[in-house]
C-alpha cells in the first residue's frame, strides 16, 4: 500500500545572516503569510527555551586588548605587542547578528589561524558585542569612531580585512581615514548594493521602511536575533526541529559529528541583538540608497563614499553567493579611488559563510590574500 510522503523543507535561499532573515522569509513565503509571522513573534520566547546553553568560543588563544561600548578587541599576537614596527592585520567581523567567532571558528576552520599561519604578525579582531537597551540609538558613526579609536592606538595605520557586514564598515573607515588604511580587504561585501539581482537585492528595495521601523518596534528599539532565529525556524519546522533532532539521535556515539555539530550550535544558536538606529541606517542608506557606492553616506560629519579609498584593495566574493551576489563586491571597482593596478578580484567557490570559514576556502584562497597583504604592506 503506498504511503502518503511529505517532500521535505528546503531553504531556497542561504540563511546563515540574522541582518537579512525578514527579506529571506518574505522571499521563501510571500507577502500575504507574512502577518502570521508577525503574530507568532508573541510566542517566540517559549520556543527560545533551552535546557542547556552552549557559549560561542574562540578557537584560537587571545587576549581582550580593548572592551569598548561596541566591540571587544581581541588580539591573537601577544609576542608581538610590544614592537611598534609592525602594521597590525585587523578583521572586521561580520556584524549581522551572529558572534564575530565565524573569524576563528575552529582548528581548521578559521582565519585568524590562516592569517598566522601565512606569517602576518600581528592579528587582532574586532568582536562585535550584542546590543543592549542602552544602544538601541546607536548609529554608524558610533561603531566607525570606535574602529577609529582602535587603529590610532595601535600606531595609526593598519589593514583591514572586512566580512560581510564588517566590510562596508571597515570601507567606509578607509575612506573616511584613507591615510589610516594600508590596505582593504572585503569578502563578502555588499560594496554596490545596486549591482546583481540577488533576492536581498530585490526585496530591500521593494519593501517599505515601514516593515523595518516595526521589526525594530516589535524589539523595543532594537532588532532581535532570537526573534528572528525563532521566526526562520518556525518557517522550516521540519528541517529545523524534527530533522535536527533525528540526525542528533542517528550520531549521538559519533564524537567528530558531535563535536561538529557543536561548534556549530555555539555559533548559529546564538545570534545578537542589533541597534535598532543602526539597523534602519543600514537598510535605508546601504541597501535602498545605496549611498556609500555613490558618495553620499555622511561619515562622523564629511560625505564619503568608495571614491574615498584609494589604498590597495582585495575584493573577494563567493561564486554561489546569494547573500552577496559577486557583482556588489565586484563592480566596486569601478567606483573605488585606489590605482586599477592595486585592485585585486577573486571569485572562489562556495557561497556566503563558506567565505570566512570553510575549510577549502581558507586552504586554497586565504594564503594568496596573505601574501597580497605582506607584499603590498611590508610592515605586517
Amino acid at each position: 500500500m503506498a504511503r502518503d510522503t511529505k517532500p521535505e523543507a528546503t531553504n531556497k535561499y542561504e540563511h546563515s545572516v540574522p541582518f537579512f532573515w525578514p527579506l529571506a522569509i518574505i522571499a521563501e513565503l510571500g507577502e500575504e503569510e507574512m502577518e502570521v509571522v508577525k503574530r507568532n513573534f508573541d510566542f517566540i520566547e517559549e520556543l527560545e527555551k533551552e535546557e542547556f546553553e552552549l557559549e560561542p568560543v574562540w578557537a584560537t588563544k587571545n587576549d581582550i586588548l580593548y572592551d569598548l561600548n561596541t566591540m571587544r578587541l581581541r588580539d591573537f599576537s601577544a609576542a608581538a605587542r610590544t614592537d611598534n614596527s609592525i602594521v597590525p592585520t585587523i578583521i572586521d567581523a561580520p556584524y549581522a547578528g551572529h558572534t564575530s567567532t565565524i573569524a576563528d571558528y575552529a582548528q581548521g576552520q578559521s582565519l585568524v589561524e590562516t592569517l598566522q599561519a601565512g606569517g602576518l604578525r600581528r592579528v587582532l579582531c574586532m568582536d562585535w558585542k550584542s546590543a543592549t537597551e542602552e544602544m538601541k540609538d546607536y548609529n554608524i558613526d558610533i561603531y566607525l569612531a570606535e574602529i577609529n579609536a582602535i587603529v590610532d592606538d595601535l600606531g595609526g595605520k593598519a589593514n583591514l580585512i572586512g566580512l560581510c557586514q564588517g566590510g562596508w564598515m571597515a570601507g567606509m573607515f578607509a575612506a573616511r581615514y584613507p591615510h589610516k588604511v594600508a590596505t582593504f580587504v572585503a569578502a563578502g561585501t555588499p560594496l554596490d548594493a545596486d549591482a546583481g539581482d540577488g533576492f536581498i537585492k530585490k526585496l530591500a528595495k521593494e519593501q517599505p521602511m515601514s516593515f523595518f521601523e516595526e521589526l525594530v518596534t516589535m524589539g523595543g528599539g532594537l532588532l532581535r536575533g532570537k526573534f528572528m532565529l525563532a521566526g526562520w525556524k518556525g518557517m522550516h519546522p521540519e528541517e529545523q526541529y524534527f530533522k535536527t533532532y533525528l540526525d542528533l539521535y542517528e550520531h549521538v556515539e559519533d564524537p567528530v559529528y558531535i563535536k561538529k555539530r557543536e561548534e556549530f550550535e555555539r555559533w548559529y544558536e546564538r545570534p545578537l541583538d542589533l541597534p535598532g538606529r543602526w539597523y534602519l541606517q543600514a537598510i535605508e542608506q546601504i541597501f535602498k540608497n545605496n549611498d556609500f557606492c555613490n558618495g553620499n553616506f555622511v561619515a562622523l560629519g564629511r560625505e564619503t563614499g568608495l571614491h574615498n579609498i584609494t589604498c590597495p584593495a582585495f575584493l573577494m566574493a563567493g561564486e554561489r553567493d546569494d547573500i552577496t551576489p559577486a557583482p556588489q563586491v565586484f563592480e566596486a571597482e569601478k567606483k573605488l579611488g585606489s590605482p586599477k593596478h592595486k585592485i585585486v578580484k577573486k571569485l572562489v567557490p562556495g557561497g556566503h559563510i563558506g567565505l570566512f570559514m570553510g575549510s577549502k576556502t581558507l586552504k586554497n584562497s586565504w594564503p594568496e590574500v596573505v601574501e597580497w597583504i605582506k607584499k603590498t604592506s611590508p610592515g605586517s
